[in-house]
């Protein structure tokens, strides 16, 4: 995935966080304002469009029975109660009327002023209880009997249902008035306020995003120069504006940067100086061990007719002279690895041929048991690979002890080399530094002389090819396997005959 794709993936899972969030929180607090906003005024307009309409019918109701109602004889004919209903009816209220009285004692009759639309069984019986039910007089309360009312529905249209009778005997009276205008004007404006309630949830919607755009846009350029610092742009800087938290952690990150740059270029230059002074120092030690070498030599011909009082300690000396040697060899090694000026000179090699010759002159034949198919040819640097396995066998007698098994393959168009000793395997407190630098686990490995380079310079010349070394315990606990993975042509893997920049810090055990 290229660098532009990994931006774009997470510029959108930037977005669908904190900038989709931040969205949300304003549209749900913008839709619930709207909604109890709209709320609030769809009740207290429905309550007051039905109390009106209510008060106004209930009070030419009252009004048309102690006008008309009244005036009728106590025991009034159906055809007087039907006339005084429709006439009660034709006013501008707009309700149906019914009236009923007695004929005689126990003889009830009705007149409606539309039977069709309403009757007696249209009125709720608690409602007839309550008219029918004679108040006590008191000094509260003048009237026997009161107007009441009641809200009910008759089909799929909603009525006003009121009732009240004359005192003394006379007529008792039932309103019933339709609701359904009252009813699609509410509606209306519940479909006015849910319009409203939408366009201030879209309104808030863009207002917020406007907001996170403003909010975040300095946080995604802080993120950036972060990003770009931890990839080592150790000169971003910010532009700062403003007096705002936003600006002041701005500040705060370019002061931070600008130490960390500072504390980079101070380290840099120190491990520079220090790669330096070790590469001179090898270089002037190789004049003085270069003539100690010589003189060594010319002792070692001679160990054998020399005192005896002196031999161990010239045997001594000629074996601390190579250790030295060796030494300094491995510390031009590494200096060369840090300098990025380790070179490849890479050829065809057959493996089994070059694992073979690498034995043969440590006389180690004895000591390996070497399983490697004939005609495995790759492309790689000889003498390298010869450093790589003379440090990984070495190492494997060295501290597990023969027999030593190596065995060459090929997996997946890269070459196999696992190095598996039969000693007491390594520390699981060591593994992961193995190849560290001048590391020795000298408790678990009591007998080991060496510089603790060989492992770290053995890891340096796989990177360089492009491959690596693995160390981990044998499954059945019988000893330490190396496997070494270098691909079959480096220069396809970055190493293109030169030090491809894999300077990773490593060691020997």
């Amino acid at each position: 995935m290229t660098r532009a794709a990994k931006n774009s993936l997470v510029a959108g899972l930037r977005w669908t966080s904190l900038r989709l969030r931040l969205v949300v929180v304003f549209a749900l607090v913008a839709l619930t304002a709207a909604v109890s906003a709209s709320a609030i005024a769809y009740w207290l307009n429905r309550e007051a469009v039905l109390t009106r309409t209510q008060d106004a019918a209930l009070g030419d109701f009252r009004q048309e029975m102690q006008n008309r109602a009244a005036t009728l004889p106590l025991r009034p004919t159906e055809e007087e109660l039907r006339r005084t209903a429709e006439q009660m009816a034709a006013g501008s209220a707009g309700y149906g009327v019914l009236l009923l009285g007695e004929r005689d004692e126990g003889k009830p009759i009705a007149g409606a002023s539309d039977p069709d639309r309403f009757t007696l069984d249209d009125v709720p019986e608690s409602l007839r209880v309550a008219v029918n039910e004679q108040q006590e007089i008191s000094p509260g309360n003048g009237h026997a009997y009161h107007l009441f009312w009641q809200r009910t529905t008759h089909g799929r249209t909603p009525y006003l249902v009121a009732g009240t009778r004359i005192a003394g005997g006379g007529p008792t009276g039932y309103m019933f008035k339709s609701l359904d205008q009252e009813r699609q004007d509410l509606n209306s404006l519940a479909w006015s306020l849910g319009v409203a309630t939408l366009l201030a949830l879209l309104g808030s919607a863009l207002l917020a995003h406007a907001a996170a755009t403003t909010v975040l846009k300095p946080v995604h350029r802080l993120g950036e120069a972060a990003r770009r610092l931890g990839e080592g742009e150790l000169d971003t800087r910010l532009r700062v504006s403003g007096t705002d938290e936003l600006a002041e952690l701005s500040r705060t990150f370019n002061s931070a940067a600008e130490n960390l740059q500072k504390k980079v270029a101070d380290m840099s230059a120190r491990e520079e100086s220090s790669r330096r002074f070790v590469a001179d120092m090898s270089h002037e030690l190789r004049t003085p061990l270069t003539a100690l070498t010589a003189v060594t030599e010319v002792l070692e011909e001679e160990v054998e007719s020399l005192d005896p009082m002196i031999a161990p300690a010239v045997t001594l000396v000629v074996s601390e002279t190579r250790r030295l040697n060796t030494l300094v060899e491995n510390l031009m090694e590494v200096t060369r690895f840090d300098a990025g000026t380790a070179r490849l000179v890479l050829d065809d090699v057959d493996v089994a041929d070059q694992v073979t010759a690498c034995i043969d002159a440590r006389a180690w034949l004895d000591a390996v048991d070497l399983d490697a198919e004939r005609g495995i040819v790759t492309r790689l640097d000889p003498r390298r690979l010869d450093v790589i396995l003379a440090n990984l066998i070495g190492n494997a007698l060295k501290h597990g002890g023969s027999p030593v098994r190596v065995s060459v393959r090929m997996v997946e168009d890269d070459l196999v080399i696992e190095v598996r000793d039969h000693g007491p395997g390594i520390p699981e407190e060591v593994l992961p530094h193995v190849f560290d630098r001048f590391y020795k686990a000298s408790a678990s490995r009591p007998r080991s002389e060496g510089s603790g380079l060989g492992l770290s310079i053995a890891m340096e010349n796989a990177l360089i090819h492009g491959g690596g070394i693995t160390a981990a315990n044998s499954p059945d606990g019988d000893g330490a396997v190396f496997v070494l993975r270098l691909p079959r042509d480096p220069s396809g893997s970055g190493g293109q005959g030169e030090e491809n920049g894999l300077g990773r810090e490593g060691g020997g055990q």
